[in-house]
């Protein structure tokens, strides 16, 4: 076992049955990102991969948006009651001086379950974006597009032991190809690692890519996808009002309940081809 997962006892109840017996659970832990040495956010989040969490979450606030932005991420201070490296600060350096955050008028202390909730305005998320996602000519036939969560399923080792995190996955637009899979029990920092990821590759911005998130769609898991470039976002459950209002606006293409062979495309279907 990992640190993405902990083992616990319990008592299980089938029928009239009890038996005890250990269990995996998927692993949450604090984790303090510093900007330059300074405190900038905590967010909960099940360990591993936290430099691709950082790089994503930095690239989700308008901060960087190239890997050239971003000079280094360490690991720093943080130790146990053995005095053991944690592995729960990391510092990321920027290149030059870091723009202002979209959350910076905002309690920065951040949940595993909601993410940063109350974000800004519409009007402000969109002069963050520098990528513009409504003239990507991506265009994605629907049986390509059915055959994206199985794909996705298929990379979740962790929630396989523990049931218990949510995925997020980048695709090739044209071939279906799997690129990149994060697990996390935030759906917004799985979104922040595949993005993460991207930066590090210098794969940004995500033109042609389909974004795919195993759980409901968010205005703020659409506004992390804008911002890296993604023209479609895609989820196996439903978006929210203000999601559906942002990608309407910024020309990015939302599909939700996407399950089987069916889906509802709630904005841009012309990239369904």
């Amino acid at each position: 076992m990992t640190r993405a997962t902990a083992r616990r006892r319990v008592l299980r109840l089938r029928g009239d049955g009890r038996t005890f017996r250990p269990d995996s659970l998927a692993a949450e832990e604090p984790l303090e990102i510093r900007l330059g040495g300074e405190p900038l956010t905590v967010t909960m989040r099940t360990p591993g991969q936290d430099f691709d969490l950082v790089a994503g979450f930095l690239v989700g606030e308008g901060i960087v948006r190239t890997a050239e932005d971003l000079a280094a991420l360490r690991y720093c201070a943080g130790t146990d009651e053995n005095g053991a490296n944690t592995y729960n600060v990391v510092d990321a350096t920027p290149r030059g001086a870091a723009t202002l955050p979209l959350s910076a008028h905002r309690n920065l202390l951040t949940t595993s379950a909601c993410g940063l909730c109350g974000r800004d305005t519409v009007d402000a998320v969109r002069t963050h974006v520098r990528h513009p996602v409504g003239d990507d000519p991506l265009t994605v036939p629907p049986a390509l597009l059915y055959g994206l969560p199985d794909r996705l399923r298929a990379a979740q080792r962790t929630f396989d032991s523990t049931g218990g995190l949510h995925a997020a996955g980048l695709f090739d637009g044209r071939s279906g190809e799997l690129l990149c899979a994060r697990e996390d029990v935030g759906r917004h920092n799985a979104v922040d690692k595949v993005v993460g990821w991207a930066l590090r590759e210098g794969r940004l911005p995500l033109t042609g890519h389909v974004l795919l998130v195993s759980g409901r769609a968010s205005f703020e898991l659409t506004q992390k996808a804008a911002l890296a470039g993604v023209p479609l976002l895609a989820a196996v459950s439903a978006p929210s009002s203000l999601a559906v209002d942002l990608a309407e606006e910024l020309g990015l293409t939302l599909v939700g309940f996407l399950r089987g062979e069916g889906a509802n495309v709630y904005t841009r279907p012309d990239r369904i081809g």
